[in-house]
């Protein structure tokens, strides 16, 4: 890395640390069974709990299915949604049904993260934005996505099912509303890169493509300088 290190700054492993996280997170599919020992657990939902939202308004409910049937209810809702996705998707059917998009019945610890009810009471920051329960929300899940890889574990985002359906199994009051199912645990591999860019479903767009400068469309000057690799700030 060169240059002079902001004074605030972390030491220079800490830094490649936080760097290697973001860098080799990944939605997880398969997962290796296990079990995720409850001091973790918790060492886990406290990032999530840390992270920044709109207003202070901490939208973000967690709720741990620890029962196979509601595992499998929920498996169940998932497959539902991933039909009529597929049917959806045109020509791409076929495509997508040969994807896995879960692993609710592998992985050691299944969460639903849901936005709280009341909702409508906080209006700093969101008067005319509402959507920044969801972006806070969102946040959340990074942290705690974050925190696994570094300890290890893989964590898939599952957001194929209904959300009233959901919403109904999991008996939550009027104005929740159920975001992600998060398969979380032990893995035998990371994937080397997100799944869906192996499976030629998508790939990476370029930064470049996405930074605009004073306008939409509108190129940096000078632009970014062009990395390859890895996004670690340190040499491996």
């Amino acid at each position: 890395m060169s240059g002079q290190s902001p004074s605030h700054a972390f030491s220079l492993p800490e830094i490649a640390a936080v760097y290697r996280a973001i860098d080799e997170r990944r939605d997880m599919r398969h997962f290796a069974g296990g079990e995720v020992a409850p001091e973790l657990m918790r060492r886990l939902l406290q990032a999530a709990h840390h992270a920044p939202s709109v207003g202070f308004m901490q939208p973000w409910r967690f709720i741990r299915i620890s029962t196979r049937p509601l595992r499998e209810t929920l498996h169940a809702l998932v497959e539902q949604e991933r039909v009529l996705t597929a049917r959806a998707l045109g020509e791409r059917e076929e495509e997508f049904m040969q994807l896995k998009v879960e692993g609710l019945l592998s992985a050691a610890e299944v969460w639903v993260v849901a936005l709280a009810d009341g909702r409508e009471k906080h209006v700093f920051g969101r008067r005319t934005l509402p959507q920044m329960d969801l972006a806070s929300a969102a946040c959340a899940i990074q942290n705690l996505w974050l925190a696994a890889r570094a300890e290890g574990l893989g964590m898939g985002w599952v957001s194929l099912f209904e959300p009233a359906a959901v919403s109904a199994l999991l008996q939550m009051p009027a104005g929740a509303e159920p975001i992600a199912l998060l398969c979380l645990g032990p893995v035998s591999k990371f994937y080397e890169e997100p799944m869906l860019q192996r499976e030629r479903w998508a790939r990476r767009c370029a930064l470049e493509d996405l930074v605009f400068e004073n306008s939409w469309g509108r190129p940096m000057a000078p632009a970014l300088p062009v990395a390859a690799g890895p996004i670690l700030p340190l040499a491996r």
